[in-house]
């Protein structure tokens, strides 16, 4: 198993924030342009799985119905913003000067997207980049008619925001089982690219568990269709056959732009999960394994003589998979029987789960197939708005490649406009005291006053401490 490690320890820090560690890979992937499809300038209903693709009759397809469930359900939303330009020389030089402008105001669209309806009295679930920034969100229905609406929550890493208009009895979508999803089945996509109101594209799930961006921290796990997909679709819906809500339409891989061929949506299994969260929480509780991992890739397997060629790898545990007694050198198959054949398999399903859930794991063990109960922990972040950064707890494992015992990762940026290699340093200390944790951090935070500075200390491979004051 040691020439595995060989192979999986060659990677970035992942947010494979569903396993509790590092998003390792074991296979090249080959470059792509990827973009968020562009945006252009309580109760839910669940399907029962067991139900789900038995109206499927391959030699007698017929969309009008599903296409018909939807278009009612899916509503074009619009990103209103509301601000102040200069009317005169006077008043821009009073803007340059002062940063304030006393103009008239403006309402500008900002850019338009999709939603879909999935609860009769009007909350809508749509992607988080369709409405970021807005000052106002107009919803306009399959009938013409106008809403205002407000953000209930977001979900930023997942692209998907939940808002509501004050209106009842409203045509809506069940979801169906994303779990279930089988490539080749026949899939429709409706939204409204390019401001087309109510499109409906027909095509085929051309793949499941699609990362888009490996090498970053988010970790992803996409349904691929060949629908066709535009600026406009984001936040759209993507049903099966029966009109059931299987993903939300978010991605394109295209070098125009436009539509060429492959499209990607969020499984609506995640979807729900964060949705329930924002009703429930306020936020979303997001669950890990408490495992480092990777990809299975063939040229592993046999080198190490395994007879499979497909599963997750395990580099090391911690939290409730180590309590399990997962260790390193196991070989996930299989969670709550669905089949692991990568990594992105994994994650999707912990993804839909919440802290102090119960997972069943099957693994290999020296060739040996073995079954362990994992209780789910809680992935934890506290952001530091002053250094633009947000922080986890940091595993033993990570820690050690620091010759430390103590200290917090640093998880990822808070802006686009910061760069700094989150796997290249831990954070040891702030304002002189030693964190260990999540729960350090908070207290430290929650002892300082207003305006006190915050002093990091970084600490990097080779041992080496700075520490830098942000205010």
């Amino acid at each position: 198993m040691k020439k595995i490690l060989s192979l999986v320890m060659v990677s970035v820090l992942g947010g494979a924030i569903t396993l509790g560690t590092y998003k390792l890979f074991l296979e090249e992937e080959n470059q792509q342009m990827i973009s968020s499809t562009p945006t252009q300038q309580t109760a839910t209903t669940f399907v029962n799985h067991s139900d789900y693709g038995k109206k499927f009759n391959s030699a007698d397809v017929d969309f009008t119905e599903a296409a018909d469930k939807t278009v009612h359900a899916v509503v074009h939303v619009k990103n209103v913003a509301i601000g102040r330009s200069p009317s005169s020389i006077a008043e821009y030089m009073e803007y340059m000067r002062t940063g304030r402008a006393s103009g008239q105001t403006q309402r500008a669209i900002q850019g338009a997207g999709s939603g879909v309806i999935i609860t009769e009295d009007g909350y809508i679930v749509t992607n988080n980049h369709v409405i970021k920034g807005a000052s106002e969100i107009e919803v306009t229905l399959n009938n013409n008619l106008t809403y205002k609406a407000e953000v209930i929550g977001t979900d930023e890493s997942a692209d998907i925001a939940l808002i509501k208009i004050n209106e009842d009895g409203l045509d809506y979508l069940p979801f169906g089982d994303s779990n279930y999803v089988k490539t080749g089945e026949w899939v429709l996509a409706v939204g409204n690219p390019f401001n087309l109101t109510s499109t409906v594209t027909a095509g085929i799930v051309s793949a499941k568990g699609r990362d888009l961006n490996q090498g970053d921290q988010r970790m992803q796990s996409f349904i691929q269709t060949d629908a066709a997909i535009n600026p406009g679709n984001s936040g759209g819906a993507l049903v099966n056959i029966n009109g059931e809500l299987i993903g939300i339409n978010t991605a394109i891989t295209s070098q125009t732009g436009s539509y060429i061929g492959y499209g990607f949506a969020v499984p609506s299994n995640n979807a729900r999960k964060i949705i329930e969260d924002l009703l429930e929480f306020g936020d979303v509780q997001q669950a890990i394994l408490g495992i480092t991992g990777g990809t299975l890739n063939p040229e592993a397997a046999k080198q190490n003589n395994l007879s499979i060629s497909q599963g997750v790898y395990i580099s090391s545990t911690d939290d409730g998979a180590k309590k399990a007694g997962l260790k390193e050198g196991d070989l996930i198959t299989n969670i709550d029987g669905i089949r692991v054949r990568k990594l992105e398999d994994l994650t999707s399903y912990i993804q839909t789960k919440r802290p102090n859930d119960e997972v069943q794991i099957n693994y290999l063990r020296d060739g040996n197939e073995k079954i362990s109960k994992v209780k789910l922990t809680k992935f934890e972040t506290f952001a530091i708005e002053a250094a633009g950064i947000e922080i986890t707890n940091a595993e033993d494992a990570f820690l050690a490649q620091f010759n430390s015992n103590t200290g917090v990762r640093i998880y990822r940026p808070l802006s686009d406009q910061i760069e700094i290699p989150v796997n290249e340093f831990i954070i040891t200390k702030i304002n002189d005291q030693i964190v260990n944790n999540v729960d350090d951090v908070k207290k430290v935070f929650k002892n300082k006053t207003k305006n006190q500075a915050v002093k990091l200390t970084f600490k990097n491979k080779r041992g080496h401490e700075e520490s830098y004051i942000f205010r």
